[in-house]
């Protein structure tokens, strides 16, 4: 197969893909996403489907969060994506979290947020534990999704509404100015935008290595109340507050931090803090852990799942609850939050570092997008 007539092509077809792609096309060029597997199954597949804005990295980052959800909000209608919840409950449980929580609404990112009292957290969590919590923060930004469906008919969108051109099962071997050569065979377009995820060896590894890119492997579970409940918001807990980087970056936050290695020391080696979003069948999803390594850990642990639901536990009051799914999901990790590279004129690397693609994707694609087609 070989053919002249894409503007772009984009390797990988995860949520920083199709975000990308569809930037190209609000941009008027012709589109085509290649990607090694029949249908998703990676990272964009395997997280909370949370568009989190609240508590980003300041600055860049949390603008690009604002942006995508509202390319969320408008595009998710139109490709069948529903919306499940809105918002954003904070419990923090000690004093040193609620000091960090009082100073991030002294920030620009604090805009729209507020402190409200138990009754309040309650109208939007039912099953919230906050009677001894010293603050609790309510955030209107953010919205969640369920991942598996919603990458799936968003890529459906693209292809049938927008004219994308899809190639699945195809594997990408070399990429040139303007030339990729494929498992199919060659493929010409004018400019191509590398999305590789967490796969860093197929393409540019040596511009992969060089960035200190390593694998995430993380454990999430769904839980099922047996007493049917509603989450009105997401849910996130103290150990949130020395992860996020918006809330981490704080000075206040280093006394949390101190305070949560003398109290739990296990769930901070395991990377853990605490997420609870709901699915449209009334299920959690839960989670989550972080192990860093040269790849993937094929071996999810017991131990670390009670860890994250003992977390669970402390702040959402879920008699009988029971676990009904397990996974493990990957993502690429650096110490920045994102990987934008120019290997040569005519071709973009973009690699989403810190697990927030989901979050961000929208905004991204628009700027490697614009950086390719503008320069």
């Amino acid at each position: 197969m070989s053919t002249s007539s894409y503007d772009i092509a984009v390797v990988g077809a995860g949520i920083i893909g199709l975000a990308t792609a569809h930037a190209a096309r609000q941009r008027g060029k012709r589109v085509v996403v290649i990607d090694r597997e029949a249908h998703a199954v990676g990272a964009s597949v395997r997280n909370f489907g949370f568009v989190t804005v609240t508590g980003q990295q300041r600055g860049t980052h949390w603008a690009r969060a604002k942006r995508s959800r509202d390319v969320w909000l408008e595009v998710g209608p139109k490709a069948g994506v529903d919306v499940l919840h809105r918002g954003l409950v904070v419990v923090g449980r000690r004093p040193e979290a609620g000091e960090v929580l009082s100073a991030f609404l002294e920030t620009e990112m604090g805009e729209g947020c507020r402190l409200i009292d138990t009754r309040e957290a309650r109208e939007h969590v039912p099953s919230l534990r906050a009677d001894d919590a010293a603050a609790i923060l309510y955030s209107p930004h953010e919205a969640r999704v369920e991942s598996k469906d919603a990458v799936p008919r968003l890529a459906a969108w693209l292809e049938e509404s927008q004219g994308v051109t899809f190639l699945r099962n195809t594997q990408v071997h070399a990429v040139e100015d303007g030339r990729l050569e494929t498992s199919r065979g060659t493929i010409e377009a004018g400019g191509v935008i590398v999305c590789p995820g967490d796969d860093l060896k197929s393409l540019f590894p040596d511009r992969l290595r060089a960035a200190g890119l390593r694998v995430c492997t993380l454990q999430m579970l769904r839980v099922a109340p047996q007493v049917p409940t509603r989450l009105g918001a997401a849910v996130m807990s103290d150990l949130s507050l020395v992860r996020y980087e918006g809330y981490a970056a704080l000075p206040q936050a280093r006394a949390l931090r101190g305070v949560l290695d003398r109290e739990q020391a296990d769930e901070l080696a395991a990377g853990i803090h605490l997420i609870a979003v709901q699915s449209a069948d009334g299920s959690l999803v839960v989670g989550d852990s972080h192990v860093y390594g040269e790849a993937p850990e094929p071996f999810a642990s017991e131990r670390v799942d009670n860890l994250i639901l003992g977390e669970l536990d402390r702040v959402l009051d879920l008699p009988g609850r029971q676990v009904v799914e397990r996974w493990t999901g990957t993502y690429a990790s650096a110490d920045d939050v994102i990987l934008f590279d120019r290997p040569s004129d005519a071709v973009r690397l973009l690699v989403v570092t810190g697990g927030t693609g989901a979050s961000t994707a929208f905004a991204l694609g628009e700027e490697v997008v614009a950086d390719l087609l503008d320069s």
